[in-house]
């Protein structure tokens, strides 16, 4: 992309996600005093001295481990530093120059890009006395800090802006179509995302809840612009017992809140569940665009009108958005994944249709006529006049005489002729009802 990429690398626990929370100015990673609590890279924006870059914060880099979960956090650093046009190494301080310092220090040397080495958990002006033993790692003089305490980060951010390279262009990206990938652990979210991007970009286990943090990628399919967010796995709530749990969980409602569109996995085996509805209505509720995404359909044994039952169960049980459309795949087998964004392009699109007023008001007309609105007491619903006021999702404004007389079920009667006369599918549509003498805004 565009942007300069700065990686922040290092052992576990030397204080990267704090730093990288300073700089960024908001709770992007998830900080706890546990080692391997980052495990998957995380993108933010950044900016210095008019100088923006994109900072990766990665899981902690464990030399010699032969544990699953840091062998795969070290694959995902070292793929955030071949990403990366500089790169920041981050030290302890307090625990001072350890075997394991130097054994990174020797991958970063080899990958030939600007190294910064900061030494943090330096809260006070006078350095430690073995401070400049960090010099023996031959990357230069190390950049004393505090990330907690905020103490030197100006320092740093100075040195990221001079090794930097120039002529980049800051080519924005509110163009791209955001996507949030949501659903319960387990359903095969990180798989989609490393299947669509064609790299390991998101660490892949059995284990339930291996994804703890958001994170976005940018890509291109077929000349159209996407940012992919892979989201933590959504538990329910008796599930959520520990701190950087309900992190996650906030970092997902927030990559929905973020996102254009929503691709809600299920897993074909089990149908829709109680937290698939839940999950589902974080999406509704927040106005995106969705696609219903079942995955692991390979898995499942296959009669005539297999998928016709499957699919009235499916919108049966999410009858709340029954606008969503739905696609069928298997990212094991590869089938039906260029599909994905296909169907994601359209319901984007479908987000930002705007209706002409004219066809709008002759639609409302016509249907008044076939179906008398509502009355109460001897008062009957007039609707003067409808008009679309935004998009995304797509807004209607309705002037009637009485708001309180517009009941749930004509509403619907509404919505449901505007959805077979315009499309919007895959997307909710919002309504406002404004009586005589309210302000139209």
């Amino acid at each position: 992309m565009s942007k300069a990429i700065v990686a922040v690398v290092g052992r576990p626990n030397v204080g990267k996600s704090t730093f990288f929370n300073r700089i960024v100015g908001k709770r992007v990673s998830i900080v706890e005093d546990t080692p391997g609590v980052t495990r998957d890279r995380i993108y933010a924006e950044a900016e210095w001295c008019g100088v923006s870059f994109a900072l990766i914060d990665t899981g902690g880099i464990e030399p010699d481990s032969k544990d699953v979960i840091f062998s795969q956090m070290r694959a995902q650093a070292e793929i955030a530093m071949d990403t990366a046009d500089a790169i920041l190494f981050m030290l302890d301080g307090k625990e001072g120059l350890t075997s394991s310092d130097r054994d990174v220090a020797d991958l970063l040397m080899r990958t030939r890009k600007p190294v910064i080495p900061v030494v943090n958990k330096v809260d006070t002006a006078t350095l430690p006395a073995d401070f400049y033993d960090f010099c023996e790692l031959g990357l230069g003089e190390p950049l004393a800090v505090s990330a907690a305490n905020m103490l030197g980060l100006g320092e740093v951010l100075d040195r990221i802006v001079e090794v930097l390279p120039r002529g980049g262009t800051n080519e924005a990206e509110d163009d791209a179509i955001k996507l949030a990938v949501i659903g319960k652990p387990n359903v095969g979210k990180s798989s989609l995302v490393n299947a669509l991007l064609g790299e390991e970009r998101v660490i892949v286990s059995e284990i339930a809840g291996t994804t703890r943090d958001s994170i976005d990628t940018p890509f291109e399919r077929n000349g159209d612009r996407f940012v992919l967010i892979d989201t933590a796995g959504l538990r329910r709530k008796s599930k959520v017992s520990d701190d950087i749990e309900r992190y996650s969980v906030i970092r997902a409602v927030a990559a929905i809140e973020r996102s254009d569109v929503c691709l809600l996995m299920l897993d074909a085996r089990e149908g829709v569940t109680e937290q698939d509805k839940k999950i589902a209505g974080l999406a509704h509720e927040a106005g995106k665009g969705i696609v219903i995404v079942v995955n692991k359909w390979d898995l499942i044994e296959k009669e005539t009108n297999t998928m016709k039952r499957f699919q009235k169960d499916l919108h049966n049980e999410l009858s709340f958005m029954a606008y969503a459309p739905d696609l069928f795949i298997s990212v094991l087998q590869r089938q039906r994944l260029a599909n994905v964004t296909d169907l994601a392009k359209y319901v984007a699109e479908k987000r930002t249709l705007r209706v002409p007023t004219a066809r709008l008001n002759s639609l409302i007309a016509d249907a008044v006529m076939m179906k008398q609105p509502p009355s109460d007491k001897g008062r009957r619903l007039k609707i003067y006049y409808a008009s679309q006021v935004g998009v995304k999702p797509p807004l209607f404004l309705f002037k009637v005489n009485d708001a309180a007389l517009m009941h749930f079920s004509y509403a619907r009667y509404l919505e449901n002729r505007i959805r077979a006369d315009f499309g919007f599918e895959g997307t909710s549509v919002k309504f406002l009802y404004r009586g005589k003498g309210e302000g139209d805004a």
